[in-house]
């Protein structure tokens, strides 16, 4: 069977980046490291983090099972080419084209760049959030009629967050391969 530090070290991850990326204490993963199998939300939470499913820490298995399910676990990890992540990321300033694009855009490139993993999710999670809260801080801020100029303001404040959103997480992408600014949930 696959271990947790094998699948971990599969995906480039330190015990403490794996800790951070999914919320489970360092601790804890060293248990589990150790030999300890894990259980319940821990068994769940590491199972979506690494993106594997939970019988590759619960099945029993053989030597011979090991090199399928090692294999196994290379095909259902698809390569993370963060140059095609910041794309992708990139790819939501459209919405200051049109902005149903800030989804769109991401959601087809994702697709056809093959990029279908979390961090495209949380990426495209964020832009359905800013989609969504946009407009209800614009109406809210009719509502005030505090004149045109606030509402003028309002309006590029709204998309300049954006795209200091957009432009923060690609920084990051390219400096520690990981998102700045993410959502503790994904919307899709």
């Amino acid at each position: 069977m696959p271990t947790l530090k094998q699948i971990r070290e599969k995906q480039n991850l330190t015990q403490e980046e794996l800790s951070e990326k999914s919320g489970i204490s360092v601790r804890t993963i060293q248990r589990i490291e150790a030999g300890t199998p894990p259980k319940g939300y821990t068994l769940k939470t590491l199972s979506k983090t690494l993106n594997i499913p939970e019988s590759f820490f619960l099945a029993e298995e053989t030597p011979e099972t090991i090199i399928e399910s090692d294999a196994k676990l290379t095909v259902e990890t698809t390569e993370i080419n963060y140059s095609k992540i910041k794309l992708i990321n990139l790819s939501s300033i459209l919405f200051v084209v049109l902005p149903p694009l800030n989804i769109l855009a991401p959601l087809l490139l994702s697709h056809f760049l093959k990029q279908k993993n979390e961090l495209t999710k949380q990426i495209i999670s964020v832009q359905i959030l800013w989609t969504i809260l946009a407009p209800i801080v614009f109406l809210l801020g009719i509502f005030l009629k505090l004149g045109r100029t606030f509402t003028l303001v309002l309006m590029i404040s709204i998309v300049l967050s954006n795209i200091i959103l957009i432009l923060l997480n690609a920084s990051e992408i390219d400096r520690k391969n990981k998102l700045r600014l993410k959502l503790n949930f994904s919307i899709l």
